[in-house]
């Protein structure tokens, strides 16, 4: 297993993979390369098996000093291994290196696995709020160090 991180776009084989994990993890949902590109400072961890995308975590600038840890997953026949922690703790380095103070994120309730990781690590939740489809999202925000 290979842990990868690319500032920007990663390359087309890269951008594929994300894309095909994304669908998986996300219940079909598409990511465009549209909406990687309109992101500032935007920030691909990946793990590979080979050559095969079986791990991702998104994120990109939300403002000044605070980056944000947008979208993550690992593909179910991989879960369990702690790759989701090791995606996790790249992107906390860094951006950290890069001189950001916090890093936030948005959860869902019954993505509990995640939100049980974010608070392991130090994440705090901050606020919640209902979004326009009627589901309780939870925002959580890390100190870097």
């Amino acid at each position: 297993m290979e842990f990868i991180h690319v500032k920007g776009l990663p390359d087309e084989e890269s951008i594929k993979g994300i894309q095909e994990l994304h669908r998986e993890v996300f219940d079909e949902s598409e990511l465009s390369i549209g909406e990687l590109q309109e992101k500032p400072n935007l920030l691909c961890c990946m793990a590979l098996d080979g050559r095969k995308v079986v791990g991702f975590k998104l994120g990109y600038e939300k403002e000044v000093g605070v980056f944000y840890s947008w979208l993550g997953g690992v593909s179910a026949e991989y879960r369990g291994q702690g790759i989701a922690l090791k995606l996790m703790n790249l992107q906390h380095q860094l951006v950290s290196e890069q001189g950001y103070q916090k890093i936030r994120t948005i959860g869902r309730n019954y993505r509990r696995a995640m939100l049980i990781l974010n608070i392991k690590v130090g994440f705090d939740i901050i606020e919640t709020y209902f979004s326009k489809s009627g589901t309780r999202k939870i925002i959580m925000e890390k100190e870097l160090k």
